[in-house]
């Protein structure tokens, strides 16, 4: 048991990590061109300098709502992580590890509704882009996605034990 438990705080602090990553990191969409590489993020459009993100006022409330899920992401898996260490020591058998399971299912649902909007909104349709394809920020957060409900799941299941 102690083992699993062991296993699952690496695997969600490595998911707090990296949603930072993904959430700061200006490489969501990348297009290699004669001009160079330019990536695209949440925040910025980085060539050989970074300036701010040229967005379409149809795309920009949007682009706002990815970055405000996002955000809210790495708040509840922060809170999730503190969560479980609180609790792992305060509850006893049967009660722990519930709301840290249920913060955990939060997070994971504020990364599918910010990376489903950035899917369904800006791939692929982003100016100075023609040959564009998803950067290690996008596959993080997709990674985040998966972690972040096997994390959530898997505490719901030990608080019975």
């Amino acid at each position: 048991m102690l083992v699993l438990l062991a296993g699952i705080f690496v695997v969600h602090i490595a998911t707090v990590i990296m949603l930072f990553v993904s959430t700061i990191a200006n490489v969501w969409m990348v297009n290699s061109s004669s001009l160079g590489t330019i990536s695209s993020g949440l925040w910025l459009m980085c060539n050989k300098t970074c300036r701010q993100l040229p967005v379409s006022s149809s795309d920009e409330a949007s682009l706002k709502t990815v970055q405000a899920f996002m955000i809210l992401s790495i708040i509840f898996s922060v809170v999730a992580l503190v969560l479980f260490i609180i609790q792992l020591f305060t509850l006893e058998k049967g009660k722990r590890f519930y709301m840290t399971g249920a913060v955990m299912l939060v997070c994971w649902m504020c990364i599918l509704i910010a990376v489903s909007i950035y899917t369904a909104r800006f791939t692929g349709n982003r100016l100075y882009f023609t040959n564009a394809h998803h950067g290690y920020c996008f596959i993080l957060a997709w990674i985040c996605f998966c972690f972040s409900f096997i994390i959530g799941i898997l505490y719901l299941v030990l608080r019975k034990k």
